[in-house]
């Protein structure tokens, strides 16, 4: 059976703020742990008000502080946002505090308006056009040999495992010609899902990290004891998801009663994409998602997020996504 891990925004619910999200998260990567999942991804996000994980290597220490086994890693750092050294130095650092357990996962947008990114940048000199050569130039200041006078400190010689993020066939191409994992964002942009996993197996090229394809894909799922209170829970995640397309983002809502009904055809049929790569359900019903997805796919691993208002529910959703891989390991 395929592995399962955990992606986290580190929410910033509404009445809440963003030391409550750390906790939360904390938790939640502890939660993981204990049930089994393999890794811990935090994604890098500026200026979104319902998002905490901006600082990400910063947090991912204070959740590496708190774990012990659970891989735990970046899902993923927007590159175009900083230099290779900046990210071989912050990744080599995580390594050294918790060897073995760290993952750095690379995506070329900017995680953020182009206000923001302008901010973050002070000029937009370092674009995503850069994308493939800032990533050769992170992965040789982690080499044992780099080919470069400057040296990551720390960070040389470590060779911290590195994931290319994507939500469209670029991202598959440039795994493929580097030989690298590939990880692509389902869960939220699934609309060229099956012709980027097509063109990274088809076009992979063996490296040094990666000897045959591997692809994670993202997976929403709000799993409760049953159907109808899975679809209250996930209501929190598509106001949220519908304010962002509309212009408007803000913390994550409480769930509401009737939203989708509430709504009009264009922001259902948002949802309803976005939707394709979700399971909402109770136990039953996230078992057959989660089958059919890794039936249509052969997902190598599943990347699971679960963006609930409730904490408790949160962590209850998770319980059952475990118990169902258990399950479905048990008829593997």
């Amino acid at each position: 059976m395929v592995p399962f891990s955990i992606l986290d925004l580190s929410p910033i619910v509404e009445g809440g703020d963003a030391a409550q999200s750390f906790r939360n998260s904390l938790a939640l990567a502890q939660h993981g742990e204990k049930l089994g999942f393999r890794r811990y991804w935090l994604a890098e996000h500026h200026g979104m008000p319902g998002i905490a994980s901006a600082a990400t290597a910063v947090l991912l220490a204070y959740v590496g502080a708190g774990t012990s086994t659970i891989r735990i890693g970046a899902g993923g750092v927007m590159l175009p946002n900083h230099s290779p050294l900046v990210i071989a130095e912050q990744f080599g650092t995580l390594e050294s505090l918790y060897p073995g357990r760290i993952d750095l996962g690379l995506g070329r947008a900017p995680g953020s308006d182009q206000r923001t990114a302008q901010a973050l940048r002070r000029d937009l000199q370092s674009d995503a056009d850069r994308f493939p050569q800032d990533v050769i130039e992170l992965m040789d200041f982690m080499s044992k040999e780099p080919r470069q006078p400057v040296r990551a400190v720390p960070g040389m010689g470590l060779e911290v495992p590195v994931w290319i993020l994507g939500s469209s066939t670029f991202g598959a191409q440039l795994a493929a010609h580097l030989g690298l994992p590939y990880a692509f964002a389902s869960h939220f942009a699934p609309q060229q899902l099956m012709q980027a996993i097509r063109i990274y197996r088809e076009t992979f090229r063996p490296s040094a990290q990666l000897a045959k394809p591997y692809v994670m894909l993202g997976f929403n799922v709000f799993a409760a004891d049953t159907d109808e209170e899975a679809q209250f829970r996930a209501t929190s995640w598509q106001q949220a998801f519908v304010n962002l397309r509309s212009g408007r983002p803000g913390r994550l809502p409480p769930p509401v009663a009737g939203y989708r009904e509430r709504v009009g055809p264009a922001e259902n049929a948002l949802l309803e994409s976005v939707l394709s790569c979700s399971a909402v359900g109770s136990r039953d019903t996230v078992r057959a998602r989660l089958q059919a997805f890794i039936d249509q796919t052969g997902a190598d691993e599943l990347m699971i997020t679960s963006q609930i208002f409730d904490h408790a529910a949160r962590l209850a959703s998770y319980e059952i996504v475990a118990g169902v891989r258990g399950e479905l390991s048990a008829r593997a």
